[in-house]
């Protein structure tokens, strides 16, 4: 239960922050996660990874749907993807994913570091 409110959460503060800051605010609100609900291991990487992976990849669909996937053709074709559409979109959520998982683990440490954990 921790882990899906975590999720929830790190979306929702990452949903908002994205409407006024840039592609960097994910890792805004990957540390903010991990320092607040501490999860422990691998999860403080792979909780934020998991949301913001999810999070980027139905915003640009939703964002591509409209204009049907035309844009998304032609930069999938740019890349050497072969034009498929889906591999975008997986590798767009992947670039988010990383960059909210390692911020997440950097909040959790810092978290332990101010509790005087090791």
């Amino acid at each position: 239960m921790k882990t899906f409110i975590n999720i929830i959460l790190t979306v929702l503060i990452a949903f908002i922050l994205g409407l006024f800051l840039p592609w960097w605010s994910v890792m805004i609100a990957g540390f903010i996660m991990g320092a607040v609900v501490g999860l422990k291991k691998a999860s403080s990487f792979f909780v934020p990874f998991l949301a913001i992976a999810l999070l980027w990849i139905v915003n640009a669909w939703f964002l591509a749907q409209p204009n049907d996937f035309t844009m998304t053709k032609k930069i999938a074709v740019l890349l050497p993807l072969e034009g498929n559409t889906f591999l975008l979109f997986l590798i767009t959520g992947i670039i988010g994913g990383i960059a909210a998982g390692v911020a997440g683990v950097f909040g959790n440490q810092c978290k332990q570091l101010i509790a005087g954990k090791k």
